[in-house]
């Protein structure tokens, strides 16, 4: 049996013009140049255009099979040909837009099948803005700004289910959704929050674990062990929340979904091996002349010296 495809949410905005490295690696996941893509851009308000935008780009960076679907009811989502697009791709790129009216018109459908069915076999699921969302098994579906988590503040509905424990917002720092991330986790401890800046992707492989791509990060919530008053909150009163875990991933960062912990971010010193315990019988035997740099920094840290030094800004 074919392990599961990798699924990569993405926060919207990515980079259209410059480098496109978001885009470079949707090409590069689904298997290059010779993979075989469709965008599903049902979401989008902007109707083929958006489509053909897409179709445009993935042939710039030298994708030659891709095709275009946008089913526009749960019949048209049912149409043998769009089932059949999905059916033999490598990939599945989801455009931005409306994710409720995604979810609507897609979840329980043929297509939606479809998408799952070639998830489990090893295609990849790339989504942006909504297409992000939706790859949940419990989706983002509406909810306000703000940095403060209150009662109401969002809602969750169906999603794909592709990332099971988790809810993935997007456009995340830029439209300040911090608070109604928290407000979804208080309610839903059991699941992990996954926040997605714009211009960033998280790369899930089946292995549960994410790789932070782009120029933002992923904010990750961990509600284990929250203490919190979502049960007792009305309206939309401020949430109390104690005892969360909070995560801020930049590029490069790998962070395990299944034990919630991190693998390895840029700029940690390496502590594979023990720490380093040395006494003077450690001392080589040859006397070694004390490197200029440490006799120069040393020669100056005399108590009347360091009083004279303004004061670091």
């Amino acid at each position: 049996m074919p392990a599961p495809g990798v699924v990569m949410p993405i926060g919207g905005a990515e980079d259209k013009v410059g480098r496109m490295t978001i885009l470079r690696d949707v090409v590069r996941l689904a298997g290059g140049p010779s993979a075989r893509m469709v965008v599903l851009s049902t979401a989008s308000s902007l109707g083929d255009e958006i489509t053909h935008a897409y179709l445009r780009l993935f042939a710039e960076l030298g994708v030659a099979d891709v095709a275009g679907i946008r089913p526009e009811s749960r019949a048209q989502a049912a149409d043998p040909a769009v089932v059949a697009a999905v059916q033999r791709a490598d990939a599945v790129f989801m455009t931005g837009g409306n994710q409720t009216k995604l979810a609507t018109l897609v979840v329980g459908t043929p297509l939606g099948e479809a998408l799952v069915a070639a998830h489990r076999r090893g295609a990849l699921v790339a989504g942006t803005s909504a297409g992000a969302s939706i790859c949940s098994e419990h989706m983002v579906s509406f909810g306000s700004g703000g940095s403060t988590p209150k009662f109401r503040v969002g809602q969750v509905s169906q999603g794909l289910g592709l990332l099971r424990g988790v809810i993935v917002d997007q456009h995340f720092t830029q439209r300040n959704r911090f608070g109604r991330l928290l407000a979804l986790v208080a309610a839903n401890p059991d699941q992990l929050g996954v926040g997605v800046d714009e211009d960033t992707a998280a790369v899930i492989t089946p292995d549960g674990r994410m790789t932070v791509r782009g120029r933002g990060v992923v904010t990750v919530v961990d509600g284990s062990h929250v203490v919190t008053t979502a049960y007792t909150a009305t309206g939309t009163q401020p949430l109390m929340m104690s005892d969360l875990r909070l995560h801020t991933l930049p590029r490069g960062a790998v962070f395990d979904l299944a034990t919630r912990t991190l693998v390895w971010a840029p700029g940690l010193p390496d502590t594979s091996e023990p720490p380093s315990v040395l006494t003077p019988a450690d001392l080589p035997d040859a006397e070694l002349p004390t490197p200029r740099r440490i006799a120069v920094e040393g020669a100056h840290e005399t108590t009347a010296e360091l009083r004279r030094r303004p004061a670091s800004r």
